[in-house]
């Protein structure tokens, strides 16, 4: 089963199996505004209902919790990137900074200053790059 969230896994199992939100709710002895929330991933079944609904879907606790693992696995990931991104951006002000300073005290060349800002620059471009990928 691939990994989607557990909200969507829930929705395309309780269609599979023919049965309205009202079906699941009264066999998992819950209220369908509680399924429907499930569905769109606004909130979680209790932990201790998990043996259940794997048994009313026929399947194990492990492929349901692996939905949910895979949804932190992704947001792991992008809060990855995020970092990447912000780490990329103060290592261009850095140099900026450390250019114009260094400048002012007349404590660079010219040929280092460059260098520095070409550094700065191919930092910001790598996060424009990244962007344009997502």
């Amino acid at each position: 089963m691939k990994k989607q969230t557990f909200g969507n896994m829930i929705a395309a199992l309780r269609k599979e199996n023919g049965m309205t939100q009202l079906e699941l709710a009264e066999k998992m002895g819950v209220t369908d505004k509680a399924v429907s929330k499930w569905e769109r991933d606004l909130s979680l079944p209790d932990v201790s209902s998990f043996p259940k609904l794997a048994e009313i879907f026929d399947v194990s606790v492990d492929e349901l919790m692996q939905v949910k693992l895979g949804a932190k696995e992704n947001a792991g990931q992008a809060g990855i990137a995020g970092i990447v991104q912000i780490a990329l951006k103060g290592v261009a002000l850095a140099m900026g900074v450390a250019v114009v300073a260094l400048s002012a005290m007349e404590q660079i060349e010219t040929d280092a200053a460059i260098g520095m800002l070409g550094i700065g620059l191919a930092c910001l471009a790598v996060t424009q790059l990244s962007k344009k990928e997502n």
